[in-house]
């Protein structure tokens, strides 16, 4: 008879971290001690990104309780001289959410009631975690995505300048992944710019829906308080209000993954071109020349050069993907109001912004430095990627297309190649707007400069209410 195998032993559980001493509310009993842990867990982490806006939030929030006559003016005045001192405590790296702190609501309501007394007290007035948190995150994700428009449109600016420079250079298209037409470096670069931008240009329709102020909604109720809703929204540069109060908590994961989309349409641009680059580059083609200093090496191989940059590129692209998952799953099993599930969305959404911040900054830094070979993109071009050439010059000598088609074929078929047009010819044929002897760039131009403008213009609305918040009078630095 066999022996049984011995247990293994169980692993070292690490030590717990702390328990939080202050919670923003009050339990009659004792509580288990896992569970505390459990239902904060790495929450802490991602709270921490938030202080900022949190202490911003807030500031914006005591704006509409002395609207509504629900803080006396030295009340007021306590709460604003507090919160202001509290964000250059952040910004110096003094204030921080640790792990005795609750959430972020707890470490700053802490922080400001040593700071001010029982005034500090008064800062949740009409307020709870529920619409504090969906304020946090909505300053956030206006922040990050003028941060990442502006990146997108600095790689648009590379790919065009990249076009520019190289938009008489012939190489081949592809369909298939077999040589089909002429194309050019720079058709291939521009029609990259213009997907950046349409991707750039759906983001003032998400913007709107992202710059509308959730306070005052409460856990999603709303608060039987006489609430001016409409002065917190101004004094924090909402552009309006979430009408309905219940909808506030119904749009959670809503706006988050409304966002991933939009970050995974970026990221398929940016995957789509690493791929290509990652081909064009490698030495069966050799028309993309990857500089040395943008390649990796092997620990085995000496002669390798890896486009490592691009491939993580695409796998980080795949990875975005994954963060909108997460905020689809999470969200769509809910009814309506607050769940505590919500508090699992905020980790995907803030890695995958992070995600494509990085992938666009990388990019509009690697395109300019990438190198090309007329003479390789030339070469690979001639015979059969030119057929099409010639059953265009015969159709324009007269010849009905099917029979001009018949006849390059069989050419082909037989041997019989025909004379190639030179370069100039085939770029002066294609003079049809956005061919590739008519790139546009002008136009494309044009554009990039529009979706600069509503940028600027919406960083300016930003930067202005934070600052007048906080008591800045110059440019504010990204929180």
């Amino acid at each position: 008879m066999s022996k049984k195998p011995k247990p293994r032993s169980a692993p070292r559980r690490p030590a717990p971290a702390p328990l939080p001493t202050t919670t923003l509310w009050v339990s009659s009993q004792a509580l288990d001690r896992q569970m505390l842990d459990y239902t904060a867990a790495e929450d802490r982490l991602w709270d921490g990104r938030l202080i900022a806006w949190d202490i911003l939030g807030s500031l914006g929030h005591i704006e509409g309780l002395r609207a509504s006559k629900l803080l006396t003016q030295g009340e007021y005045l306590r709460l604003r001289a507090g919160l202001r001192l509290a964000l250059r405590e952040v910004d110096a790296g003094r204030l921080t959410v640790s792990p005795e702190h609750e959430d972020v609501h707890t470490c700053v309501e802490e922080w400001l009631v040593q700071r001010v007394g029982k005034a500090g007290e008064r800062v949740h007035t009409g307020r709870s975690r529920n619409d504090q948190v969906a304020t946090d995150l909505r300053l956030y994700l206006k922040d990050r995505l003028l941060l990442l428009s502006a990146e997108a449109l600095d790689l648009a600016e590379s790919l065009l300048g990249f076009a520019t420079k190289y938009q008489r250079v012939l190489w081949p298209g592809y369909t298939h992944t077999r040589r089909a037409m002429p194309s050019s470096a720079g058709l291939w670069a521009a029609a990259f710019a213009e997907g950046v931008l349409d991707v750039v240009e759906a983001l003032p329709a998400i913007w709107t829906r992202v710059d509308r102020s959730p306070l005052g909604s409460a856990a999603g109720y709303g608060v039987p308080l006489p609430l001016k809703r409409e002065a917190a929204a101004r004094a924090l540069g909402f552009g309006a209000l979430e009408h309905n109060v219940a909808l506030v908590q119904n749009s959670r994961g809503k706006l988050e993954a409304l966002v991933l989309f939009w970050c995974v349409q970026l990221g398929h641009e940016l995957a789509k071109l690493s791929t290509d680059i990652i081909t064009f580059s490698a030495d069966e083609f050799g028309f993309l020349i990857l500089p040395a200093d943008l390649a990796t090496g092997s620990s085995i191989m000496p002669h390798k050069r890896n486009p490592d940059l691009f491939e993580l590129t695409r796998g980080r692209a795949a990875a975005l993907e994954g963060d909108l998952l997460t905020v689809f799953q999470v969200k769509s099993k809910l009814g309506s109001g607050y769940h505590r599930d919500f508090q699992l969305i905020k980790e995907p959404v803030m890695r995958g912004v992070d995600r494509l911040e990085g992938m666009l900054s990388m990019l509009a830094v690697a395109v300019p430095r990438l190198g090309v070979d007329p003479a390789v993109g030339r070469h690979i071009l001639s015979g059969g990627p030119l057929a099409t050439d010639e059953v265009m010059r015969r159709v324009e000598g007269g010849s009905a297309f099917r029979s001009a088609y018949r006849e390059v074929a069989a050419a082909i078929k037989e041997g019989d190649w025909w004379r190639e047009p030179a370069t100039a010819e085939i770029i002066a044929r294609r003079r049809s707007t956005g061919g590739l002897g008519n790139l546009g760039l002008a136009t494309i131009r044009a554009r990039l400069r529009a979706c600069r403008r509503w940028s600027d213009r919406e960083q300016k609305r930003f930067d202005a209410a934070m600052d007048r918040l906080a008591g800045r009078g110059g440019a504010r630095g990204r929180a």
